[in-house]
């Protein structure tokens, strides 16, 4: 049953948790900014993400506070001094950006009440993050105010001037590894989430060639009760059937021969334990090898 909720029928606390809750993971800007003073203030947003490469473009929003309506001193900052290094949180330093996000009063140094230290930058005022793996210094083109209201968003929309990029992060091609940089991430509540381990996997981008699409599949692997929505993503990413040259000559293997034999009379049988056979190529991302086992099935 899908429960419909209106924002406008639910309190602002009430929608925020449930969006925040379904809109993750969100990736973390650290940001370090100053204010006309000179005074450093660093604090983490996860309402944030990249919009453009040419120029490269970033976005965070340090919201109006949903239960008092009052504004952040990121905020207050940028608008005097338009600059921020927006630096990237990796697992080595979650807890300690966790308590830079306290609301201490202004003019307290987070960097000293996180233990971080603060590195030099080179295009901007504000200093970077020398813990964090990736720092982006940045010039904020504009602070886009969206209302007035507790929980209102303000889009901070800045141009990365200069990136620092830990070595170490780098794979032998000079890629960021993702890995290597165990990056964490929001989720909601209390909840994060990091991306290292078994949460990272590939998906093949469509991009170089034009997939048949699920609508083009043969009706039996289409409407598959062991397949899944993911499987058939995959077998849907492929541009051609396999040849019948190619089909006949998988055919000759052992254990395709044993369950052809097995359930010559019993298609049902047959189509079930092919489409599991099939399924654990998948999982192996064996998908050319999968459609010859599919295509066995008349």
């Amino acid at each position: 049953m899908i429960k419909t909720i209106d924002p406008k029928k639910v309190s602002v606390a009430a929608f925020h948790s449930h969006m925040l809750g379904a809109i993750a993971p969100r990736p973390i800007a650290f940001v370090s900014s100053m204010d006309s003073a000179g005074q450093v203030n660093l604090s983490p947003f996860s309402f944030f993400n990249a919009f453009g490469s040419n120029p490269p473009v970033v976005v965070f929003s340090p919201s109006r506070r949903v239960r008092d309506n009052t504004t952040k001193h990121t905020l207050e900052n940028v608008r005097e001094v338009p600059e921020v290094v927006i630096n990237i949180v990796n697992y080595a330093m979650v807890q300690q950006m966790s308590l830079a996000s306290t609301e201490y009063e202004k003019g307290i140094n987070e960097f000293v009440k996180a233990g971080l230290t603060e590195a030099r930058s080179v295009a901007v005022r504000p200093p970077r993050v020398e813990e964090a793996p990736v720092a982006f210094e940045c010039k904020v083109i504009d602070v886009v105010s969206i209302g007035e209201e507790g929980g209102a968003a303000n889009l901070v929309i800045c141009e990365i001037l200069l990136a620092h990029v830990d070595e170490a992060i780098l794979n032998e091609e000079g890629e960021i590894a993702p890995a290597k940089l165990d990056t964490v991430a929001r989720m909601g509540g209390d909840w994060y989430c990091r991306a290292s381990g078994d949460a990272l996997f590939k998906v093949k981008k469509p991009v170089k060639t034009k997939g048949l699409g699920i609508d083009q599949l043969p009706k039996n692997v289409r409407l598959s009760v062991v397949l899944t929505g993911n499987d058939l993503g995959k077998l849907g990413n492929v541009e051609a059937l396999p040849e019948e040259g190619a089909v006949q000559d998988y055919a000759t293997r052992p254990e395709i021969k044993e369950m052809l034999v097995r359930f010559q009379n019993d298609r049902e049988s047959l189509v079930f334990h092919f489409h599991e056979h099939a399924r654990e190529l998948l999982k192996e991302d064996k998908v050319e090898e999968a459609w010859l086992v599919l295509s066995q099935i008349e």
